[in-house]
């Protein structure tokens, strides 16, 4: 597969686009969310699966985001995410409420080609109450009162992701983040970012198959030397603590 530049790779992510990005510990590429920041796009749905946080701040801060779906947004242990706390008390952006059982299940059913999917735990939370797009039905199968939540598929335009490696044919290593995959099989198509290239092809090698993307699942990938900073990635560097308190402070990492 041939590697892009990452300018070439944001240029993928058209204005208006539904953009699924994984959580803080899972391989967020921040460096092509500045990039994408940068570049000026706007009116993106972006969704979180299940919940993001300077990435979803990076790219509300830029005027990127139209709506924001996820079960939640914060920089964890560093405190409230700032662009995203400003503006949804200002009123700048739709929020979509979430949980994350919720984001889960949607995404698998566009993965499995369904157009909805049933779900049993949001009865009779507020969540449910503000949500119109998911609906209440009787479950069909019970001889009682049994009433279960439709949730449509969400099937986003763009997956986007940093991973550790990725091989000469395109194959890329995720290891145990397998929301990983659940994004990139649900999206129409995914964007990656890489620390590196690897020699040989993955699937040859047994020790690692089963964490590997096939290459059949991504769009296009690029090649960025601590793309996820500064958040950590497994195995290659941990989480810029100083750089995340100063991002909660406002201040640019």
């Amino acid at each position: 597969m041939p590697q892009e530049d990452l300018a070439a790779l944001v240029a993928r992510v058209p204005d208006g686009a539904m953009v699924v990005v994984p959580p803080n510990y899972s391989g967020v590429a921040v460096a092509a969310t500045r990039a994408l920041a940068a570049r000026g796009v706007r009116g993106l749905h972006l969704l979180a699966s299940p919940s993001s946080g300077i990435q979803a701040d990076l790219l509300i801060a830029a005027g990127c985001v139209a709506t924001m779906e996820a079960a939640a947004v914060s920089l964890d242990e560093f405190g409230p995410a700032p662009a995203f706390t400003a503006a949804v008390r200002a009123g700048t952006i739709r929020m979509l409420d979430s949980t994350c059982p919720a984001i889960h299940a949607a995404l698998g059913a566009a993965e499995k080609g369904l157009p909805f999917i049933p779900l049993r735990g949001l009865i009779g939370s507020d969540v449910l109450r503000h949500r119109a797009d998911w609906k209440v039905i009787q479950n069909p199968f019970a001889g009682t009162e049994d009433p279960i939540v439709l949730l449509p598929a969400l099937r986003p335009d763009i997956a986007l992701f940093h991973a550790v490696a990725a091989d000469r044919e395109g194959n890329v290593r995720i290891g145990r983040r397998r929301e990983l995959a659940v994004m990139a099989h649900a999206a129409r198509r995914t964007l990656v970012t890489v620390e590196r290239i690897e020699e040989g092809c993955f699937f040859d090698r047994e020790e690692i198959v089963a964490g590997v993307l096939p290459a059949l699942y991504v769009t296009a990938l690029s090649v960025v030397p601590r793309g996820a900073w500064p958040l950590g990635l497994d195995g290659e560097y941990d989480i810029d603590a100083e750089a995340m308190r100063r991002h909660a402070r406002g201040d640019a990492p």
